[in-house]
């Protein structure tokens, strides 16, 4: 069943988190659905441009269409993730996102304001939320690179304004995440005395958490044995403060490198366990039972498990 971004941070806020899964492939729609409707847990589907432009937006809307039918009892949203003015304006026009992203963060506050509210205003006409970002995360995703000299903790007092002046309807915060497999800077990990100040200016407002990946390092561990060669200093979330975020008003958290490593994982020991094997049905099967029970040990830890019954 397919709901409204609103609805599900409506009943969410203070209580679970809503996972955001990044999808770009059948494999990750399929085991996303199975995983929601399994645990009985909403979820978003969400992806970038670059997802779009990969595997066209048309065919990824037609997946989740088609899996939407498959997995009835799926409930879930649609989401845009790190859109520009022209991106937005494709997702509006399709009719098929519950909501958007307008990304103007590397834009000066003013600047910000000023795209995020001509996006605002064309998505409220339509009943589409819209997410928008304050505080620049470092780190890569997609085609999305920022140096992590220039990454800023997102200012409480500029958050209440910011969204008194746009009327955005949800906002990604940088508190100490990054995109990508990331270290954090000293080890500081989750900056919550300033996540409890801004919930403090904003009560009741949805916050959204960019790189929500945890990065296990067994998982790591094990793609670095079949052949890869990825830092085991890489580190994301952990369990144990995403739980507490989502005290401090954490809505929405984003998840795609964890999916990535997986395909990674998978992919990588079964062609070296099995050189002379090419059939790539044989590792994508392995790689949807892989995620699916991922993404449900996700919703367990987000709370979300067991809660698709409260989204009317």
């Amino acid at each position: 069943m397919l709901v409204s971004t609103k609805q599900l941070f409506d009943v969410c806020y203070g209580k679970f988190a809503i996972g955001a899964l990044n999808v770009w492939s059948m494999e990750q729609i399929h085991a996303l659905f199975r995983a929601g409707e399994k645990s009985a847990s909403p979820f978003i589907v969400q992806m970038t441009p670059v997802a779009r432009n990969y595997a066209h937006g048309q065919m990824l809307i037609s997946m989740i269409g088609a899996a939407a039918k498959i997995h009835p009892k799926a409930v879930f949203a649609i989401h845009l993730d790190h859109g520009n003015e022209e991106h937005v304006h494709d997702a509006l026009a399709s009719g098929d996102f519950t909501s958007v992203m307008i990304d103007a963060s590397h834009d000066s506050f003013s600047k910000n304001v000023v795209r995020t509210s001509e996006v605002v205003k064309l998505a409220h006409v339509r009943n589409i939320a819209v997410e928008a970002e304050l505080g620049v995360l470092s780190g890569v995703e997609d085609d999305l690179s920022v140096d992590e000299k220039k990454a800023r903790y997102t200012q409480p007092q500029e958050v209440e304004e910011f969204v008194q002046q746009t009327r955005c309807d949800s906002l990604a915060i940088a508190v100490g995440t990054s995109h990508g497999a990331y270290k954090f800077s000293g080890g500081q990990g989750l900056q919550f005395d300033i996540l409890e100040e801004i919930q403090k200016r904003v009560s009741g407002f949805p916050l959204v958490l960019h790189g929500g990946s945890e990065v296990d390092l067994e998982e790591i561990r094990r793609i670095n044995d079949a052949g890869g060669k990825i830092g085991l200093s890489a580190k994301g979330v952990s369990a144990q403060e995403i739980k507490k975020s989502i005290h401090y008003g954490i809505c929405k958290v984003n998840i795609a490198t964890d999916a990535r490593i997986i395909w990674t994982r998978v992919h990588r020991e079964f062609f070296m366990d099995s050189p002379e094997l090419f059939d790539p049905i044989i590792p994508g099967k392995t790689y949807m039972d892989e995620l699916e029970k991922f993404m449900i040990q996700k919703f367990e830890l987000l709370g979300s498990a067991g809660k698709s019954y409260l989204i009317k």
